[in-house]
This record gives structure tokens, sequence and C-alpha cells, in this order.
């Protein structure tokens, strides 16, 4: 779904089907100008606790994840217009508005965890899961909230723009959300999912699954970029994120 991603002068190139978690193998090559591609740790230790995973990231100046990610801000902030005349005249309201404006209401009437699981279950609920080939023609495209749910059909990183934009419109802070872009060490796949910082710890959400994990909980991942209102970043590589490749993989309550 990624294509070739260049950021931060560290070349990224993804063989991946469009699904994100599709059946069929993916490859990911870092090219470091180093015999060694892991990086060392700062000992800033809270810089890491600002990014899930407890790993640190670098600023992303540019490549295609950023461009990506910059054009989806600007299609974000162009659907807020129209959420905002719909609070002002629900006659004019598109259909898919209604439904977001919805997901939100139901968010805000919660708080804390119970919030963070009511956005993730109704954005999972609301959204067939669809390659980007089979629904645009195209391998990689990512598409803002009321597209998608206009259509009703996505795959990972549409659930995950949809929730991110919720979980902030509910009343969740900037700061505390993140989407994050990370490798299925089971699947040799890239995977987006959201997460939201609650008491101190990054709960996870994801379109696989109507339960919510801990970061650290996360199995078989290693995280690859961080992205959030200040922008992108990529995460120093590492083998895997901390203990949690060790466990089995918690089963999938949708079946994808």
């Amino acid at each position: 779904m990624f294509g070739r991603l260049v950021a931060n002068g560290v070349a990224v190139v993804l063989f991946i089907v469009p699904l994100c978690a599709g059946a069929l193998p993916a490859f990911a090559q870092y090219q470091t100008g180093t015999a060694d591609a892991r990086l060392e740790q700062p000992t800033d230790q809270p810089q890491l606790l600002r990014e899930p995973f407890g790993l640190a990231a670098t600023p992303v100046s540019g490549g295609e994840v950023l461009a990506k990610w910059n054009g989806l801000v600007a299609d974000i902030e162009a659907e807020s217009d129209i959420l905002t005349r719909c609070q002002k005249d629900a006659q004019l309201c598109p259909p898919a508005a209604q439904k977001f404006l919805a997901v939100i209401a139901e968010g805000r009437a919660h708080e804390g965890r119970a919030r963070i699981g009511v956005i993730n279950r109704a954005i999972n609920l609301a959204i067939r899961p669809t390659s980007d080939m089979a629904q645009w023609g195209v391998e990689d495209r990512w598409t803002a909230p009321l597209a998608t749910l206009t259509t009703g059909r996505g795959d990972c990183e549409d659930y995950a723009i949809a929730k991110y934009v919720a979980l902030v419109e509910a009343g969740i802070g900037k700061d505390d959300v993140k989407l994050i872009i990370v490798n299925d060490l089971t699947t040799g796949q890239d995977h987006a999912v959201v997460t939201a910082r609650l008491d101190n710890k990054w709960i996870v959400l994801d379109n696989r699954r109507l339960t919510l994990l801990e970061d650290q909980a996360m199995p078989h991942v290693e995280p690859l970029f961080v992205l959030d209102h200040a922008g992108v970043r990529q995460f120093a590589v590492t083998a895997v994120a901390g203990a949690a490749a060790t466990k089995d993989p918690a089963p999938s309550s949708l079946g994808f």
C-alpha cells in the first residue's frame, strides 16, 4: 500500500500488496549508509516517553510519507468545513458527515478508555475492508474520513485516519493522538494503527480487532513512522518492538 518511501535521508523500499492485512508477504529494505542498520537510542528519557512504543523518533523533512500526510491534512481541513456547516444546518449535511458526527458525539459521551473503545468499535464496524486498487484503481491512496464513510470501504490507513480525526474531535488532545505505521513481522506487511495516550500509557486502536491493547502488548510489530499534528517522524530502526514480539498475536475480532 505504501510504495517507495524516502524520508530524512533514509530510503525505504516497500513492496506490499494494497490491503494492509492481506495474505501476500511484504519486504522492507533500509539503506542507512552504515554496516549496522540499528540506531542507538538517545538517553533523553522524557523524549522517549512522548512517543508510542518508548522509541526515539526523528522528524522527517521530505519524502513521500510527509507529502502524503500533508495532502491528507489539507483534505481533513476541507472536510472540517463540511462538519461545521452540518452543525449549523443539519438538513444540508451529507449522510457520511452525519454518520461521522454521530461517532464523534458517542465518543464525547464517554470518558477515558471507554471513549477510545467506542470510537475504535464504531469505525471498525462502519468500514468494509477493501484494497485501494479494488476501490480506486491505484496501489495507495490515503483518504479523509468523510470520503471513506461515503463509500463505506477502505484499507487499514483509512480506518486509522478516521479514528485519528474522531478522537481529536471527541476531545482528546492533539499531542495524545498518533497515527502509527508499523511493519507486522508475522506477515511481513506494513500496517496502520492509531495510538491514544491515557494515564501516560499508549492505547492501540486497530481495525483488526475490537479489543484495545497497550502499545507494548501489540505483538510482533516493528514501528516505522509516527504521524500527528506536528508532522511526520521516523522511529529509530529496531529489530522488534520490545518484549511484545515474544507474545502470541491476539486473535482478530473482525477476521481481517
